[in-house]
């Protein structure tokens, strides 16, 4: 197979994503032929080479899996608190493969969450320069401010840097729908804190071209052949 860089080969075993992989490999947690490895960037061979994470060798995934998750409120985006709060691994405790998820949703929204075990989507859907467009609807309470809509369309501000919204349109008197490509902590939640909107819920809807559409909250399904491909496509995979 020749060389590859160790972050992909930890992704490709479906332990974490290529980000989450530099992660434990900078603290330590990885050996290579029982050599701990924390040079960034660092290439060996997998078929060559015994990689351990945390003391357990890993294997390559031969299959990767690709779920939609209907994330409730109140669940950490991880798959595993070692406090015992509510996870995302709670939800799909009957598949046996390694599953990680693409990106996150804080603890308080809800919706679209994609689980997978292959590193090198997760990396491109993650990624700044891909700029994969999320929606999400927003139920909010109390009448709107004047011109909103302008003011998010062009971007507020904030403490670290400009953040704006791709689109906008209100559904009701009392829940609006807006996208964005940020993944910025809270982004939507501080842009909606900076016009004076109070958000009572936070939805995320759509992933790129998957859509949550009738998956019922806390469970998942299988993306269809139609949707993996036209996520390959936006991602140029």
């Amino acid at each position: 197979m020749g060389q590859m860089r160790l972050n992909k080969i930890i992704a490709d075993a479906g332990i974490t994503s290529r980000r989450g992989a530099d992660e434990l490999i900078e603290s330590g947690r990885v050996s290579v032929d029982g050599i701990t490895i924390r040079e960034m960037g660092s290439k060996f061979d997998p078929d060559s080479v015994q990689v351990m994470v945390d003391g357990e060798t890993i294997t390559r995934s031969v299959s990767k899996s690709y779920l939609v998750l209907h994330k409730p409120k109140g669940v950490l985006s991880t798959m595993y608190d070692p406090d015992g709060r509510p996870s995302l691994s709670d939800f799909i405790d009957l598949r046996k493969e390694r599953l990680f998820h693409v990106g996150r949703l804080d603890k308080d929204s809800e919706g679209l969450i994609l689980l997978t075990n292959d590193g090198d989507l997760t990396f491109r859907a993650t990624h700044p320069s891909f700029g994969l467009e999320k929606t999400y609807i927003i139920e909010h309470e109390g009448k709107l401010p004047t011109g909103i809509d302008k003011i998010l369309l062009k971007g507020i501000e904030l403490e670290d840097g400009m953040g704006r919204v791709l689109t906008y349109k209100e559904l009701s008197p009392t829940w609006l729908e807006v996208s964005i490509h940020e993944g910025r902590y809270h982004i939507i939640r501080r842009l909606m804190e900076a016009v004076d909107v109070q958000v009572l819920r936070l939805i995320r809807t759509h992933f790129g071209p998957i859509s949550l559409g009738d998956t019922p909250e806390g469970r998942w399904r299988n993306l269809n052949e139609g949707e993996l491909t036209n996520l390959r496509n936006v991602l140029g995979l």
